[in-house]
């Protein structure tokens, strides 16, 4: 057993990809966890996995994360408060704000409920997808409200810390506002741009690079959960929506009369404050720093992208980031590597010299 914070017995409601990777990261830390679902499968799966055990008759857990549909959050965790008297209950649900509202009108104890966001997953759900180290490093937001105090609620704090994850504390309205910016419009925007490829043709679709890619990276969501997330945050979403619809029509117009006085000037205007806005986005370590990209040509082959990390290691370079394209018809594919400013032009002389093909360089 390693050492850890959380000295309460941990009873999670919803065996999928949150609530399995809750339990792996847990129990690794010695933690005994339980579980239950509707599904007795899921359980069964989520166990065998090493998440935990089977919940049974006569458990006292201190700690109960309930991590189901967002639909049926609010009467789960109601339904924790009133089986378990003792515990403090949690949820890992996206919204908040719809939650905690229907928990009043429930009429259930939310003096024992504190409700929380962990800011990770993957593109495949489910139990068989769960990963201990699935919160490493990640943002996993604490909405707090007036009828529970942080001090009750440590034990949560205690388990975001186990699975590795950074606590961040929000109030309710602030972290439906704040998801609703990063990730419910972008879910949007991505669906809508894929929605477009539909009347593309075979020409078009095969010119795709990586620029559509980013853009619809997340396209390929579960409608049926994105309408449930949706549907619990609906008016910020809205504005948001709002106010992007705006900057369209702005650029609709500029673009319908490229030639009228100051429509160059409003799509430069755009297009500059999308500039500013990625600025704003933390990079690697939460922090703001820029880094350059180098394009390297690579052969489509096993073991040629590993000997270039390979080397780019030994030249005794830090890759940031790594982005990969594959040439439609070609047997090549494109590694754009990021790296610092000022070990950019040494690391493009010395790939060069080793006989790689340096596509491009900003």
């Amino acid at each position: 057993m390693t050492d850890r914070r959380l000295q309460e017995d941990v009873l999670v409601i919803g065996a999928g990809l949150l609530g399995t990777s809750i339990g792996l990261a847990l129990t690794e830390k010695g933690v005994d966890v339980s579980f239950a679902d509707v599904s007795p499968t899921a359980v069964r799966l989520a166990v065998d996995y090493g998440a935990g055990r089977a919940a049974r008759a006569g458990d006292e857990p201190g700690l109960v994360v309930v991590s189901v549909p967002p639909d049926v959050t609010a009467s789960t965790v109601a339904q924790a408060l009133r089986e378990h008297p003792r515990a403090l209950v949690t949820d890992v649900a996206s919204v908040k704000g719809s939650v905690l509202a229907e928990l009043h009108e429930l009429g259930a104890d939310v003096s024992r409920y504190l409700g929380t966001h962990p800011m990770a997953g993957r593109e495949r759900g489910g139990p068989i997808s769960a990963r201990a180290d699935l919160f490493l490093g990640r943002p996993w937001v604490l909405a707090g409200h007036d009828g529970i105090s942080y001090r009750r609620a440590g034990a949560i704090e205690d388990l975001i810390l186990d699975v590795g994850a950074v606590p961040i504390e929000m109030s309710v309205d602030e972290h439906d506002r704040s998801v609703a910016l990063i990730s419910h419009v972008p879910q949007l925007v991505a669906s809508a741009m894929a929605a477009r490829l539909r009347t593309g043709g075979n020409a078009a679709v095969g010119l795709a690079g990586q620029g559509v890619r980013d853009v619809t990276r997340i396209a390929g969501s579960d409608p049926g959960l994105w309408v449930q997330i949706l549907s619990a945050n609906a008016e910020p979403v809205a504005e948001i929506l709002t106010a992007l619809r705006d900057d369209v029509d702005a650029l609709l117009g500029a673009l319908r009369d490229p030639e009228a006085p100051g429509s160059r000037k409003a799509i430069a205007e755009l297009i500059g404050a999308g500039n500013a806005g990625v600025a704003r986005l933390p990079g690697k370590h939460g922090d703001d720093r820029r880094f350059a990209q180098l394009v390297v040509m690579i052969d489509d082959t096993p073991g040629q992208l590993a000997r270039l990390l390979t080397e780019i290691g030994e030249l005794g370079v830090n890759m940031e980031d790594l982005r990969l394209e594959h040439s439609p018809g070609a047997p090549i594919g494109f590694a754009e590597v990021s790296v610092l400013p000022e070990a950019e032009a040494e690391l493009v002389s010395a790939l060069e010299e080793r006989g790689w093909r340096i596509a491009g360089a900003s």
